[in-house]
C-alpha cells in the first residue's frame, strides 16, 4: 500500500494559528496531499469552563506528567469546545479556503475506540491518592475504513476527542496520542505535531534550544524534556513503534507550519535501536 497520507495534529495551545494550519493544508490539499487534521482545544475547554463555572483541575501522575481531571461536568465541557468551538472554526476556515472539510469526534461512527483508565494515581499534597471519577482513556481502536472513505472523496476529516469506550460512553482522550492512532491506523507517511514552540527544546526557556533530532527508546521510562512535551514524545513513540516512518514535531505559530515541519524546520523523532534501548535500561 501507498503511503500519501498526512496527520496533522494542530494543539490546542492558544498560541498555535488555526488560520495559519488551515491555510497550508488547503495548499497541501490543492497540491494532491491527502490530510487528515486532528486537534485538541484546551484552551476553548477552559475558557468555556470558566463562563461556565466548572472548576478546572489536573491529575498529577507519580512521575510528574499533568492531565486534565475529566469528571462528569468536565467531560460534558469537552464534548461542547471541541464540538462547538473548535472544529466549527478549524471546519469554517478549511472549506472557505476552498477544502471540502468533515468535522468528526471519535464518538461519530465509533471512529475512535478507547479503554476507559479505571483509576488514576495522583499526586495530591504530597500524596499519592487514587481518583476514580475520571473520565479517559487511551485509543486503541480507529476505524481507518471510514477516514480512507472520507479522503478517497477528496475530503479533510477533522477528527477531535472524544473517544467511545468499551463500555459505549464517551471518555476524554490526549489527542495527540489519537493523532498517533489515527497515523498508525492509516499507515500515514508522517505525521506532524504542531505545538506553541519550534519543536523540542534542550532548556524549555530558550526557544534557540531546539533539537533537530530526538531519539526515543522503545520501551521503558523516555527523557522526556521539559516545556509540556511528555505527552507528545508518548505519542510520538507510539506512532514509531505503530509504523509510521516520520514523527515531526513543529511550530504551529509559524507561517506555513505543516510545509515547514515536512520539509525539515522541526524536531524528527526517531527510535533508539533495540540493541542502544537494551543498554540504557540497564544501565538505569
Amino acid at each position: 500500500m501507498t503511503r500519501d497520507i498526512v496527520v496533522v495534529k494542530c494543539g490546542g495551545n492558544a498560541a498555535v494559528d488555526p488560520a495559519g494550519v488551515c491555510a497550508d493544508v488547503a495548499d497541501l490539499v490543492s497540491r494532491g496531499r491527502r490530510v487528515v487534521l486532528v486537534h485538541g482545544g484546551s484552551a476553548d475547554i477552559d475558557r468555556l469552563a470558566a463562563r461556565l463555572g466548572v472548576p478546572r483541575r489536573r491529575l498529577v501522575a507519580p512521575d510528574g506528567v499533568s492531565a486534565r481531571h475529566t469528571d462528569d461536568a468536565m467531560l460534558e465541557v469537552v464534548g461542547l469546545a471541541l464540538g462547538g468551538v473548535t472544529q466549527p472554526r478549524l471546519v469554517t476556515l478549511l472549506v472557505n479556503a476552498g477544502v471540502s472539510a468533515v468535522g468528526l469526534s471519535g464518538w461519530d461512527g465509533g471512529l475512535l475506540r478507547a479503554r476507559r483508565k479505571k483509576a488514576h494515581r495522583s499526586r495530591v499534597d504530597g500524596r499519592i491518592t487514587v481518583v476514580r471519577d475520571d473520565h479517559s482513556g487511551r485509543v486503541d481502536r480507529v476505524d481507518a475504513a471510514l477516514l480512507r472513505a472520507l479522503l478517497d472523496a477528496g475530503r479533510v476529516p477533522v477528527v477531535s476527542p472524544p473517544a467511545l469506550a468499551e463500555d459505549g460512553r464517551p471518555v476524554n482522550v490526549d489527542a495527540d496520542r489519537a493523532a498517533a492512532a489515527v497515523a498508525g491506523a492509516l499507515d500515514a507517511e508522517a505525521l506532524v505535531l504542531l505545538t506553541g514552540a519550534p519543536g523540542v527544546l534542550r532548556d524549555p526557556a530558550d526557544e534557540g534550544s531546539v533539537l533537530a533530532d530526538y531519539a526515543l527508546p522503545r520501551s521503558g521510562t523516555p527523557e522526556f524534556v521539559g516545556g509540556g512535551m511528555a505527552p507528545k514524545l508518548a505519542a510520538t513513540r507510539e506512532a514509531l513503534l505503530a509504523g509510521v516512518p516520520r514523527v515531526l514535531i513543529g511550530d504551529g505559530r509559524v507561517p506555513r507550519p505543516v510545509t515547514g515541519a515536512l520539509d525539515g524546520r522541526a524536531t524528527t523523532a526517531v527510535l533508539l535501536p533495540e540493541e542502544n534501548t537494551t543498554r540504557a535500561e540497564a544501565a538505569s
